[in-house]
């Protein structure tokens, strides 16, 4: 039952009540960013949704116009495209909070999946088949597993063959681990966990 209707409805509550609370605060970060740096304020990327289905992803741009024409699609955080601001608000997770909107639009859940860019989907496509018979979300396990991502991605010299071999699989598997234990009292705890990592 709240996996059909009822994290729908708990999503639509919490995305209003959550932004309602903190949008004294996201309207000063989205000023600091339009002055810091010249381009647009939000990064928009296309991202794979539930049953394949593909979507408009929307971050606070946290990197240099035009950064994914000039670089691998895996970031580390050494990487110079990344602007002042931007390891700031990919450090505390601030540049997500744009995907409260993609949340509203029904795109995806609060809890769930990270959702992935089609290049790295294609390579685990049968893996993907279970990952996205669900809405991809903006935090779950793995996101909290892999809060450090950029600094693990330091590692690899050749970022997206390490992203891809490495750690893409351990996420799958805490992905897998997630769907098979959906409820609400498990989206709650999530949700409480990332609160406390951040």
């Amino acid at each position: 039952m709240y996996k059909n209707f009822g994290k729908r409805i708990f999503d639509i509550f919490a995305v209003l009540v959550g932004g309602t609370i903190l949008l004294p605060f996201i309207i000063p970060v989205a000023i600091w960013i339009k002055l810091s740096s010249k381009g647009p304020l939000f990064y928009v990327q296309e991202r794979v949704g539930k049953d394949f289905k593909l979507f408009k992803l929307f971050k606070f741009r946290s990197m240099v116009v035009d950064a994914d024409k000039n670089g691998p699609s895996v970031t580390s955080g050494d990487d110079p495209r990344i602007t002042k601001v931007g390891h700031f608000i990919r450090r505390t997770k601030v540049d997500e909070l744009p995907q409260l909107l993609n949340v509203l639009l029904g795109d995806m859940s609060l809890v769930g999946p990270r959702p992935e860019v089609m290049k790295f989907v294609a390579k685990k496509r049968e893996e993907y088949k279970k990952v996205l018979s669900v809405k991809p979300g903006i935090t779950d396990n793995a996101a909290i597993e892999f809060r450090d991502e950029e600094t693990i991605m330091e590692a690899f010299t050749d970022k997206e063959e390490g992203y891809i071999e490495t750690v893409l699989p351990q996420k799958i598997k805490l992905y897998y681990a997630y769907i098979e234990n959906i409820s609400f009292i498990n989206d709650i705890k999530l949700i409480l966990k990332t609160l406390k990592v951040i």
